[in-house]
């Protein structure tokens, strides 16, 4: 078994092209280029955060080729608003490019109408049984998960430029985490997407996602939520950086598999059948979505457990929003128990999936909205 597993690995490795190669040499040296520039400015466990991404990128981009491009375009967009800002703000943020496109705000804004627009291409595709639907659903989806990985790469800097004291990962309020929420659950459906070789669940899957735009866009206008604001003291802490992302590849793997658990629903009643994905392929995503969340859900909870001991003493207070994460990981954990053991399939593990994303969206939203604690500093 050991010798199969390390042949495996060395035949990997042999299949490596020269883009490969060449796509590791390129995040090799820009993180030796932001060590070098801005190593300064790091601490110890940023510059750590930025060595380990090196490799986690590098295995993404070799087992998934459009990661690859992916992450180039966003890179060059990013670093092209950076050079058109300047270093200065205000007068930065009246060039053309910046003001109606590459700017958060804007980024973020075409965000919003790329998805709707996806959305929409999705279904069309789906009832009329069009693949120009579908392929340009699926374009318009990476269109707006590249804008806005690089809306949220911006409105990084744009805080620094506000004010080095200000600044601070776009992760630390419902509006950033809104837009992280978004992108997860998008490039999580994309890479199901390719590896699956359908886009039937792209209807279903942007749906979710365009619930979530639809909040984004009334708690950014009623709000004015778009604004950049100080941290509080609770969350200036590195355990901000790697808490939230990891609760929110959670919170993605788990709107998947909810949305997947609705068309397996739809399939197995006979509805729109023959337009969906076999049941198996259903329950095999499903369950991998659920299993992915899970883990980075689980990862989430401990690194959250670590910041309270952190910020206030004590590694769990039974706070609402600890108690409803608690709640969230017991579902899925029953959820995965019963499968592993007892084979838990079908009709009743897609209605649990699907009602595991309402305790899920309680958890993230609802105790912000009605609950009070620890966490209020995320109310409404």
């Amino acid at each position: 078994m050991e010798y199969a597993s390390t042949f495996t690995r060395q035949s990997f490795i042999r299949r490596l092209s020269v883009l490969d190669w060449l796509y590791a040499i390129l995040l090799v040296a820009g993180a030796l280029t932001g060590l070098t520039r801005y190593g300064p400015y790091m601490d110890y466990y940023e510059k750590t955060i930025l060595l380990f991404s090196v490799p986690s990128l590098a295995w993404l981009g070799w087992h998934w080729k459009s990661a690859r491009w992916a992450l180039g375009l966003v890179a060059v967009c990013s670093l092209f608003a950076i050079w058109l800002y300047a270093g200065d703000m205000i007068n930065g943020g009246n060039v053309f490019p910046l003001k109606y496109m590459l700017s958060s705000q804007s980024a973020i804004l075409w965000m919003c109408a790329l998805f709707f627009l996806s959305t929409l291409f999705y279904w069309g595709g789906f009832f009329l049984k069009s693949d120009l639907g579908s392929n340009l659903g699926s374009k318009l989806c990476w269109a707006a998960t590249l804008l806005g990985l690089t809306g949220l790469l911006v409105r990084w800097y744009e805080s620094y430029l506000i004010g080095a004291d200000i600044g601070h990962i776009p992760v630390s309020n419902l509006y950033e985490v809104f837009v992280l929420f978004c992108l997860v659950t998008s490039l999580l459906y994309l890479y199901y997407e390719r590896r699956y070789a359908t886009r039937a669940l792209g209807p279903f899957v942007l749906l979710v996602i365009s619930a979530a735009i639809g909040f984004l866009l009334w708690y950014t206008f009623s709000r004015q939520a778009e604004e950049i604001q100080p941290l509080v003291p609770a969350l200036q802490s590195w355990w901000m950086k790697i808490h939230v992302p990891a609760n929110f590849i959670g919170y993605g793997g788990f709107a998947l598999a909810s949305m997947v658990g609705v068309a397996y629903l739809l399939k197995e009643g006979g509805i729109m059948a023959d337009r969906l994905p076999e049941l198996d392929l259903l329950d095999d995503v499903m369950y991998k979505s659920i299993s992915l969340g899970f883990l980075f859900f689980t990862i989430a909870t401990i690194l959250g457990g670590l910041w309270a001991a952190d910020a206030w003493g004590g590694y769990w207070s039974w706070d609402p929003k600890e108690t409803w994460a608690l709640i969230v990981w017991l579902n899925y954990a029953a959820w995965l128990h019963l499968r592993l053991a007892k084979g838990l399939r079908g009709r009743i593990a897609a209605w649990w999936a699907v009602v595991g994303l309402l305790v899920t969206t309680f958890a993230f939203l609802g105790v912000n909205m009605f609950l009070a604690g620890l966490h209020s500093y995320g109310e409404l």
